[in-house]
């Protein structure tokens, strides 16, 4: 089992950058395959981006791609997630996520953070 704690969340203007990190306890990490994932008020939580266990495949949702930068670094035990051109419906508290494979489905991911708040201003 792997324990995830998110930061990096915060306010910024549209067009700004932030870059999230999850930092994972555990000895599952370095195998696990990572996702970030959002729930905006009053919508369903919604997949962002995932990335397998060594970094070589990631997975964008469309509106995201070219943007958003999902990564990871083994070593530290992190994930991470460089989000540039952020526009106001990116506005979100997102969520890292573990799961055994790049290919799961959200049900799937066996291991959550308590979810960071990022807040994109027009």
């Amino acid at each position: 089992q792997v324990q995830l704690v998110e930061s990096g969340g915060g306010l910024v203007q549209a067009g700004g950058s932030l870059r999230l990190s999850c930092a994972a306890s555990g000895r599952t990490f370095s195998t696990s395959a990572m996702g970030w994932f959002r729930q905006a008020p009053g919508k369903e939580r919604e997949f962002v981006a995932t990335i397998n266990w060594s970094g070589g495949n990631t997975y964008y949702r469309d509106s995201v791609k070219g943007r958003f930068t999902i990564s990871r670094d083994n070593a530290k035990n992190t994930l991470y997630l460089q989000m540039n051109s952020l526009k106001p419906e990116d506005t979100a508290v997102y969520y890292c996520a573990a799961a055994k494979s790049v290919l799961a489905t959200m049900r799937e991911y066996y291991s959550w953070g308590q979810g960071t708040q990022v807040t994109v201003a027009s």
